[in-house]
């Protein structure tokens, strides 16, 4: 598995504690280096004017070090002691500072904390999950409470140009952990359109989407081993149901390279069923690297 270096983004929740014992596990089964990094905002200070200066350095240090603190104190009984001693703290918005951490660690993973937020506060900067799976181009762990073993990795795919990089990491992780896996595919169904002369065959419709999905598996051995359903109905509800009914360990899921402005305002899949985790969700970009 390539996926190395690993980071971590840590804060002070339980959360976060479960992202650093999510990312300890995976780093330690791909025996890959595990960098644990917290971002925490700079804090104003009213006696001090703009600019550098030796009093500003300090009370930045002193900033820093209480952040660093506050999160040991809160993961430091659920993850190995490592991972308290390789803990990183960076002044800035969490978000920048992961982003800075993947690009210098030239990191193959990024693993995150999800957490529940209402709408409007996703939409509009209040989710660093949200906002690392739109902007960060690597492939992306979202924790949930699970069995840490995997025992059962569900991969959900449709036929874009995302698809083969997304069952290809499915394979990698399933192979990692020794995995049972099974192959999901949600059709949409069909609009009606009145008035064309058209009737249009569900079946049919379901039939080949089902041959074009094997096809997409035949190349990616040893996917023969895996179960492969393809169903219709809404994507992101029929992936979390799935998920629940075969009691997945993982979700792997690709998303698309819409635009920013599309995504606040259409929503995708991948945001849909992370708003919901109903298990970890690995995503992964149409942007990842090859060799990824």
């Amino acid at each position: 598995m390539t996926w190395q270096p690993i980071v971590v983004g840590a804060d002070a929740s339980a959360e976060g504690a479960l992202a650093v014992t999510l990312g300890w596990t995976v780093a330690a089964a791909a025996n890959a280096p595990c960098h644990v990094v917290h971002g925490v905002r700079e804090a104003a200070h009213p006696g001090l004017g703009p600019g550098p200066s030796e009093e500003r350095e300090r009370f930045n240090q002193q900033v820093l070090e209480a952040a660093r603190r506050e999160v040991a104190d809160a993961i430091g009984d659920t993850v190995p002691s490592q991972a308290i001693e390789q803990l990183h703290v960076r002044l800035g918005n969490p978000a920048w500072v992961l982003a800075r951490a993947v690009e210098e660690k030239q990191a193959g993973l990024l693993v995150l904390g999800g957490k529940h937020h209402v709408a409007p506060v996703r939409w509009f900067g209040g989710s660093t999950v949200h906002h690392a799976v739109r902007t960060i181009d690597v492939p992306i762990l979202v924790a949930a409470p699970t069995d840490t073993t995997f025992g059962k990795v569900l991969v959900a795919t449709d036929l874009s140009d995302v698809a083969q990089p997304t069952i290809q990491a499915a394979v990698r992780f399933a192979a990692l952990f020794g995995s049972a896996m099974k192959v999901l595919h949600v059709v949409e169904p069909l609009p009606a359109i009145p008035d064309v002369g058209i009737e249009l065959d569900e079946r049919e419709h379901l039939r080949l989407a089902e041959e074009g999905i094997r096809t997409l598996l035949s190349s990616a051995d040893p996917l023969h081993t895996a179960e492969l359903e393809v169903r219709s109905g809404t994507p992101a509800r029929a992936i979390a149901d799935e998920s629940d009914r075969w009691e997945a360990d993982l979700v792997v899921v690709g998303t698309h390279g819409k635009g920013w402005v599309d995504r606040v305002l259409l929503g995708s899949t991948t945001e849909r069923l992370l708003n919901r985790l109903p298990a970890p969700v690995l995503v992964i970009p149409s942007r990842a690297p090859s060799n990824q």
